[in-house]
C-alpha cells in the first residue's frame, strides 16, 4: 500500500476511533447518570404531590418547593409532566453530551448528577478535547489542497494575480461556508424545532461553530419530538464538519493576510515554515513524492502562489 493509502487509512482510523471514543463516553454517561436522573425524577414527583397535598401552604414551604425545583431543572429534570418525558441520559443523549464535551461547545442543558459522572468528565474531556482538535486538525490539512490550495491556483491560471486569486478564493469560500453552514442549517433548525425562528438558528449556528455554547437554544429538547435520536445524531455530524470548516476558514484568511501583508501592518504572528509544512505534509502522510494526485502535490499547488519574486503563498508582501 502506497503512502497515500497508508494516509488515508490512518485518517479514518482517526475517525473511527473518535466515534467509538464518543460511543465509551455515551454508555458511560448513560450508566452513571441515568440512575441519578430517575430517582430525582422521583424525588420531583414525590415533592409535586407532597406540595399539592398541603392544606394551607405558607411562604416558607413555597419557597423550598420553588428551590428544589429550580435546582433539578439546572439538570434538565421538570415538574411538568410532559418535559419530563426524555431522559437527559438516554445513549443518544449522553453521547450528545459527550461530543458538546469534547468539542468545547458546552451547552450547559444537561450537567452530570453525580460526583462520579464529574469525576469522569475531567478524564474524559482531558483526553477527549486534544485528541478532537488532532482529528480536526488532520481532516483540514486533508481537505487544504482540493478547497484551498487547488482553487487558488485555478484562479491564477486563469489570469489573475496571486494577491486577487487568494481574495476571491477567501470571498467565495466564505460564501460556501456561509450558506452551507449557517443559513440552510438554520433554515433546517427553524422548520424542525417549532418554537425557534429562521433568526433563532442563525443565532444558534453562530455560537455553536465558534464554540461558544450559551445553552439558550438546544436542539433535540422539546417533548415528544420525532425521531429525536436520529435527530442528535444528525446535530453531531453538523457540529463535527462546521467545526472542521471554520478552522480550514481560519486558516484560509491567515494565510491570505500573510500574502496581503496584514499580518505586518498589525503585527500578528505570521504564517511561518512550520506552519507551511504543515500544510504540505499532513499528520497522517507518509512519503511527500507519493501524493501526486489530482492535486499534485500541495507543494506544487503552493508554487502557482507566488507573486512576482516566487515565493510561497505564506510570503509577506508589504509593498
Amino acid at each position: 500500500m502506497n503512502s497515500v493509502g497508508r494516509s488515508w487509512l490512518l485518517l479514518t482510523g482517526f475517525i473511527l476511533f473518535y466515534i467509538i471514543y464518543l460511543l465509551f463516553g455515551a454508555l458511560m454517561f448513560s450508566s452513571i447518570e441515568r440512575p441519578v436522573e430517575d430517582k430525582l425524577r422521583q424525588d420531583m414527583e414525590a415533592l409535586k404531590q407532597e406540595f399539592l397535598n398541603q392544606s394551607c401552604v405558607n411562604s416558607t414551604s413555597l419557597e423550598l418547593f420553588l428551590v428544589k425545583v429550580l435546582t433539578a431543572n439546572k439538570y434538565g429534570v421538570s415538574v411538568l409532566k410532559n418535559s419530563s418525558v426524555n431522559s437527559n441520559w438516554d445513549l443518544t443523549s449522553s453521547m450528545f453530551f459527550a461530543n458538546t464535551l469534547v468539542t468545547t461547545v458546552g451547552y450547559g442543558q444537561s450537567t452530570p448528577l453525580s460526583d462520579t459522572g464529574k469525576a469522569f468528565s475531567i478524564f474524559y474531556a482531558l483526553i477527549g478535547v486534544p485528541f478532537t482538535m488532532l482529528v480536526l486538525t488532520a481532516c483540514v490539512q486533508r481537505i487544504m489542497c482540493p478547497l484551498v490550495l487547488a482553487p487558488v491556483r485555478l484562479l491564477q491560471r486563469s489570469g489573475m494575480e496571486p494577491r486577487p486569486a487568494t481574495f476571491v478564493h477567501f470571498l467565495l469560500l466564505l460564501l460556501v461556508v456561509v450558506l452551507c453552514f449557517f443559513v440552510v442549517p438554520a433554515a433546517v433548525f427553524s422548520s424542525v424545532e417549532l418554537s425557534w425562528s429562521f433568526l433563532d438558528g442563525i443565532y444558534f449556528c453562530f455560537i455553536s461553530l465558534c464554540t461558544i455554547g450559551l445553552g439558550d437554544f438546544v436542539p433535540g429538547t422539546q417533548p415528544g419530538q420525532k425521531y429525536r435520536q436520529l435527530y442528535q445524531v444528525t446535530v453531531m455530524v453538523y457540529l463535527f464538519l462546521g467545526l472542521m470548516m471554520m478552522y480550514l476558514l481560519l486558516r484560509t484568511f491567515h494565510k491570505m493576510a500573510d500574502l496581503h501583508g496584514l499580518t505586518t501592518f498589525l503585527q500578528l504572528p505570521h504564517c511561518d515554515e512550520s506552519d507551511l509544512e504543515d500544510d504540505r505534509e499532513p499528520i497522517v502522510e507518509g512519503k511527500r513524492e507519493d501524493q501526486a494526485a489530482p492535486c499534485q502535490t500541495e507543494k506544487e499547488a503552493s508554487k502557482h502562489l507566488k507573486p512576482g519574486s516566487q515565493s510561497t503563498y505564506n510570503t509577506i508582501h508589504s509593498g
